[in-house]
């Protein structure tokens, strides 16, 4: 699976997949074959962390 490599559209795709698709980020990511603390770097860098309560990035 491709995920945008643009911080801005990677939170609104992977908050998307989050909601519709996946019960948690681990199971996104091993989906993705990514790893998830890329993935929180990435986004913390905007000022995003994950929500595990509610399975988004706020």
């Amino acid at each position: 699976m491709n995920i945008p490599n643009d911080p801005a559209i990677l939170l609104s795709w992977i908050n998307t997949q989050l909601r519709d698709f996946y019960p948690s980020l681990e199971e996104l990511c091993k989906t993705a074959d990514v790893d998830p603390q890329s993935i929180c770097d990435k986004l913390a860098a905007i000022g995003y962390t994950y929500d595990p309560a509610q399975n988004r990035f706020r």
